[in-house]
């Protein structure tokens, strides 16, 4: 699997597939095979790229952690990438894409829900401490099931060990607890600018049915960017990329093509 070096001396692993101009897809909370769905919807008119996020996967790691030392990963892959990647991310990914093109030259961005906490949310966040409190306890299922029901969920769900009996993924998050919990530390500490000083288009995606914190939060992004377009999809929750594949993909490859990024080497 090839690698990158990220400044800080991390390797970076990522995987291709297709051909065409690149599109750089960015997870949120697992890893790069969040996008097994949509791979094959993109790979057929574009080079998919699709790196594991430091510490997951194939990724390496370091002892120190920052959401910028995140977003100089992204731009490491950007950096190999030969023409201008349009960065697509959710959730985390999604904040990642918007960061990394604040100084990077990129041919556009598409964010579903990226995961800037805003307002009173922000103001009263207090996740990172209630999920390190349930793992000092010995309990790394219930930090996770935590985080699960609040970034998917928004707390409105009856039985949640119930929809993790019927979620694909479950009890895979549970490996990254730990990551999580620093990342969501992390973010608990970023603000959101007034200004994003992104100098490519943006695509921002929602759901009507994700957590009431991001919805907020996707359009606080829409209004601080200068040049953004905002789409919902109607019935879809925080996992729109997976739960609504088709969807996804048709929004993204009319944003991709419209905005002709420079085609990729094979």
């Amino acid at each position: 699997m090839p690698t990158v070096t990220s400044p800080d001396g991390t390797r970076i692993a990522y995987e291709r597939h297709g051909d065409g101009p690149p599109l750089l897809c960015l997870h949120g909370g697992l890893t790069r095979r969040y996008w097994d769905p949509l791979v094959p919807k993109f790979a057929d008119r574009y080079t998919v790229i699709r790196p594991d996020r430091r510490g997951r996967g194939e990724s390496g790691d370091a002892d120190a952690y920052s959401i910028e030392r995140e977003v100089a990963d992204a731009r490491a892959v950007v950096e190999a990438v030969d023409g201008s990647p349009v960065l697509f991310g959710h959730s985390f990914g999604g904040l990642q894409a918007i960061e990394a093109a604040r100084d990077t030259a990129v041919a556009g961005v598409v964010a579903y829900e990226p995961a800037y906490l805003v307002d009173d949310y922000r103001a009263q966040a207090d996740l990172a401490a209630r999920m390190q409190a349930r793992l000092d306890a010995g309990d790394p299922r219930g930090a996770t099931k935590l985080h699960l029901r609040e970034v998917l969920h928004g707390d409105d769900v009856d039985d949640l060990d119930a929809w993790l009996d019927d979620w694909p993924v479950w009890p895979a998050p549970v490996d990254h607890v730990e990551n999580t919990i620093r990342m969501n530390r992390a973010l608990e500490d970023h603000p959101l600018p007034g200004t994003l000083d992104v100098d490519a288009p943006v695509l921002l995606l929602t759901g009507s049915e994700g957590p009431p914190h991001l919805r907020e939060s996707v359009r606080a992004v829409h209004d601080a960017l200068p040049d953004s377009r905002l789409v919902e999809f109607e019935g879809v929750g925080h996992s729109g990329p997976t739960e609504a594949p088709d969807r996804t993909a048709e929004a993204v490859r009319g944003f991709v093509d419209g905005v002709t990024p420079t085609p990729s080497r094979t």
